[in-house]
């Protein structure tokens, strides 16, 4: 029970520091939270960024594999048709 109340008043504690815009305007202008925010912003940005590699390279690769099989698919076609062609002339002679 003393713990339950130990955090409730801490909890009230913090949310009152937290409503007090001249507390969190200094706590913003301070070195470490001035820090903390840089990292935090540099993290999130670099996080976006090796997403957008790590998609870009993911559709690359697929586009890659279904084109090589658009191609085979392509010249194997052609191949049968030109066979087909050649099959019909010489049955016509």
């Amino acid at each position: 029970m003393l713990i339950i109340s130990a955090i409730m008043v801490l909890r009230r504690l913090l949310y009152a520091l937290i409503n007090n815009a001249q507390l969190v305007e200094r706590l913003a202008e301070s070195r470490p939270i001035r820090r903390a925010a840089q990292l935090t912003a540099f993290a999130i940005t670099r996080a976006q960024i090796a997403g957008k590699d790590a998609a870009r390279q993911i559709r690359a690769g697929e586009l890659g594999q279904k084109g090589a099989r658009l191609r085979d698919t392509f010249l194997r076609e052609v191949k049968e048709g030109m066979r087909d062609a050649s099959r019909q002339i010489k049955d016509k002679k």
